[in-house]
């Protein structure tokens, strides 16, 4: 029997384990601070007392301080494979943080114990991402309990605060010196599709914006003698909205949609009562740009909409960055891709595809310090929804994608 052969095989047996993981791990919430909870070191030490009994033992720590939770930082983890090879090493980066349960009545089980339904499994971050992080290390389990050295270096990458902006997460794993190298080729298995077949390769440029017009308020029946924040806030929103198709006209068959997308969102109320003119207002923006249009630009042109605005009715107009984030783009044809693409083919028989996406995800940091990146996984999207799930094909499907692209297959 081949190595593929004994590798796959022990995958494909492993759902006892698998469950087993995703039970531990889905037990001992992991919330940001910013979400009420205490970060993830407990998940954490979980998962490396685990890892350790499997034989999986030569970790690194880049944990970043935050003295907002109990144990005053917040974990990242290498945990390393040697391979044959250490060129072209394979990095499996999944994120130990999930968000909260929400509202608890709309879950038939508790959210923190994971119950089996036929082939999948229930539980808040049995899928985001905790089906990435089971994916990859039963990949990596495969050939540590087959005493199989691969033929690549394998680097499974644990990091935290992926929910909340990664600042104690990838940001900080980024400032470690040498830990990443430009042949690395690098899955964040926290994104995809039902059939496995769409490979995320680029994203738009995020901008949110927190919009705040000043007028004068006065009664509703002497409009005149008040300037209306709430009519004049209506005007640049639709200004705003039209640069979609005024400025920002490319289109990139990437993406879907294929254009830049500019909308008003969030509204705050004014007035109480009906019958006042209100003298301020506050609404925000949500906009996803493709990456051609760098966001300076972009600000460029709001700042003359909102210009305009002030001289017709007589108001300021001040905004607040809420988010910004541009991301550089791995390209199509970029060895991750065309090596990923082989391993899905091989395993999934589909014949996979580089796609951009509106959100944003960890990726864009690791492309825009010059590693090229992919997002990729074969799951259903159920991620942050009451009655999150996995299925374990998928996990397992999934291990065996990355174990065929470890060992180049």
């Amino acid at each position: 029997m081949s190595d593929k052969d004994i590798v796959f095989k022990h995958i494909e047996g492993s759902t006892a384990g698998i469950i087993e993981l995703e039970s531990l791990l889905t037990a001992i919430p992991a919330i940001a601070p910013e979400s009420g909870g205490d970060g993830e070191m407990k998940k954490a030490e979980a998962l490396l007392a685990w890892l350790a009994k499997k034989g999986i033992s030569r970790i690194e720590r880049h944990d970043a301080p935050d003295a907002r939770v109990g144990a005053g930082k917040r974990p990242n983890i290498v945990a390393t494979i040697e391979g044959e090879s250490d060129r072209g090493r394979v990095w499996l980066m999944s994120h130990l943080d999930v968000v909260p349960e929400g509202d608890r009545s709309m879950w038939k089980s508790d959210p923190f114990t994971v119950i089996r339904e036929g082939d999948s499994i229930v539980g808040r971050g049995v899928e985001d991402n905790q089906q990435g992080m089971v994916s990859s290390i039963f990949a990596a389990l495969a050939f540590v309990e087959n005493r199989i050295k691969p033929k690549r270096t394998i680097k499974l990458l644990f990091v935290a605060d992926e929910e909340v902006g990664s600042k104690y997460g990838i940001q900080h794993v980024l400032t470690v010196p040498g830990l990443f190298r430009k042949d690395d080729l690098i899955v964040i298995p926290d994104g995809g599709s039902a059939d496995g077949a769409e490979i995320e390769v680029a994203e738009k440029n995020i901008l949110w914006l927190k919009v705040v017009t000043k007028g004068k308020q006065t009664h509703a029946s002497m409009p005149d003698q008040g300037a209306n924040a709430f009519l004049a806030a209506c005007d640049l929103a639709l200004r705003v909205h039209a640069l979609e198709s005024e400025v920002f006209t490319a289109r990139d068959k990437l993406f879907e949609p294929d254009r830049s997308t500019i909308n008003p969102t969030k509204k705050e109320a004014n007035v109480p009562n009906v019958n006042t003119i209100p003298g301020d207002d506050v609404f925000c923006f949500d906009m996803r740009i493709l990456p051609q249009y760098p966001l300076d630009g972009v600000m460029a042109e709001l700042g003359k909409k909102m210009r305009e605005v002030e001289a017709k009715y007589g108001v300021r107009i001040s905004h607040e960055i809420l988010q910004r984030n541009e991301s550089k783009a791995t390209k199509s044809d970029a060895p991750i891709v065309a090596e990923l693409s082989k391993a899905i083919r091989s395993v999934y028989g589909v014949q996979a595809k580089a796609i951009g996406i509106g959100g944003g995800t960890v990726g864009a940091y690791l492309r825009n310090a010059g590693y090229d990146c992919v997002v990729w996984s074969r799951l259903d999207e159920t991620a942050h929804q009451p009655n999150e799930s996995a299925k374990l094909q998928n996990i397992i499907g999934d291990a065996k994608v990355f174990a065929a692209l470890i060992q180049g297959d």
